[in-house]
């Protein structure tokens, strides 16, 4: 009986955004993926303020977009400890729709210059990637939408 009146006053909550904590190993399967999708990785934290100024352009890209190959990935660089706490209560305030992982590499050393050797570490900062076009783009800026769509060539 309990289970049922769960679902009856939560029947939406299986729909709900979830944010895996990863490893490197997942951004690098990325970075070597040979498919035709474009990957659009944002690298961002909740507590920069560029970084959360240009979330609803990566969000319009996944909306409008949905049907094209490319899909965007924001990779927070906030605090594991904070998974629960901040994140995952801002990724659903906001209403994200893009895929969201939390990096928990806190060695940044040991992994910023496999995403770019360009990288000094500073967010935000985003990596187009498509392999089957011989496509490796890093930007460490803050995008507009308008800016993101001609990046994309949409």
């Amino acid at each position: 009986m309990k289970k049922i009146f769960l679902f009856l006053l939560f029947p939406f909550a299986s729909l709900a955004q979830q944010v895996e904590a990863v490893k490197f190993s997942f951004v690098d399967s990325l970075m070597k993926n040979n498919s035709d999708t474009t990957y659009v990785i944002n690298f961002w934290a909740t507590w920069c303020k560029p970084c959360v100024h240009e979330l609803p352009g990566f969000e319009a890209v996944t909306t409008k977009y949905a049907d094209k190959k490319i899909k965007v990935i924001l990779i927070s660089l906030d605090f594991k400890s904070q998974l629960g706490s901040r994140l995952i209560p801002f990724v659903k305030e906001k209403g994200l729709k893009s895929q969201v992982v939390l990096l928990n590499e806190p060695d940044y050393n040991s992994w910023i210059d496999k995403v770019d050797k360009s990288w000094s570490g500073a967010l935000p900062a985003t990596l187009l990637i498509n392999n089957s076009k011989h496509q490796h783009e890093f930007y460490e800026k803050e995008f507009t939408p308008e800016e993101l769509n001609k990046l994309l060539n949409l």
